[in-house]
């Protein structure tokens, strides 16, 4: 999930040049991925049958389904193992750690882009 999420979320939500290909690209993948995860969702309760480090590892990925372009009403497995996750007292506490330090629903600005991106202002300019 990690690195076709982490794409999807440069592209759809971060990259100074809104690129089309790669937005549509990202998005979709993301999408296939979600199928994938519930058809096996489907046939278990979590994603290697008992809960394990294969849920916590994907679950923080899916928290952000929306920066991803998805819905998880499309996707109901999926839905049902995101809840059931997140309902769980130890996630809910490490979900809550940091939540005081920096808020993700804030815009970022250029100037963190740049430091975060390696980005020069150059990059910042739409192609065309």
């Amino acid at each position: 999930m990690g690195p076709m999420a982490g794409q999807a979320h440069h592209f759809l939500r971060y990259s100074p040049q809104k690129i089309e290909y790669a937005m549509h690209r990202f998005r979709t993948e993301v999408a296939r991925l979600y199928k994938v995860l519930d058809g096996q969702l489907g046939r278990h309760e979590y994603i290697a049958g008992d809960y394990s480090i294969a849920d916590i590892a994907a679950w923080p990925w899916v928290v952000r389904y929306d920066w991803q372009g998805q819905d998880l009403n499309d996707f109901p497995n999926v839905k049902r193992w995101f809840e059931a996750v997140g309902a769980r007292p130890a996630v809910q506490r490490g979900s809550a750690v940091g939540q005081d330090l920096t808020s993700f629903a804030q815009p970022m600005s250029d100037a963190d882009k740049k430091q975060l991106f390696n980005l020069r202002d150059k990059d910042f300019k739409q192609p065309g």
